[in-house]
């Protein structure tokens, strides 16, 4: 969780070199000004760590209920060593915010634990636009940063 004490941009730890491996990134459209902001940081990120271009595939989806069955599509059809999930879900005045949350959530590790490589959750969820923007590049960092290098780190756990 980013706070005054910790910023999602900073890395805890070595994070490894992404050379010789092949990302999915996957991004909600909706909430399209935080998410694009998500995915640059996370693209910037990985091909820092030595990731080639042509080994980060992008894909987008409407919104962060459809990020589950995409990461599963593309660690079925792409064969990454680690799929990303980006999105933003801001709570509104109904309870549609904590089920989209809910599904999001659990949908995204049902498909690490069932495809047996990591998928990574990406998905701010917060309670206001200001948190979502300070969030995604602002004073907390960058939400798609944080995603990169934990599916760096968790790449050594891949089943061959």
């Amino acid at each position: 969780m980013a706070s005054s004490l910790h910023n999602l941009s900073e890395a805890k730890g070595v994070v490894p070199s992404g050379e010789g491996k092949r990302f999915v990134v996957i991004v909600s459209e909706w909430n399209s000004d935080i998410t694009q902001n998500l995915l640059d940081g996370a693209v910037d990120e990985l091909k820092k760590k030595d990731v080639p271009a042509k080994n980060i595939i992008i894909e987008s989806v409407p919104g962060c209920f459809e990020l589950p069955l995409a990461a599963q599509m593309a660690a079925m059809n792409y064969n990454p060593d680690a799929v990303i999930c980006l999105g933003c879900v801001i709570k509104g005045e109904t309870p549609h915010f904590d089920y989209v949350c809910q599904a999001a959530t659990h949908g995204i590790l049902q498909v690490g634990l069932s495809m047996k490589i990591p998928v990574i959750f990406g998905v701010l969820t917060v309670n206001t636009l200001e948190q979502a923007v300070e969030r995604s590049g602002g004073k907390y960092g960058n939400k798609g940063i944080e995603a990169a290098h934990t599916a760096l780190k968790m790449t050594k756990f891949k089943i061959k």
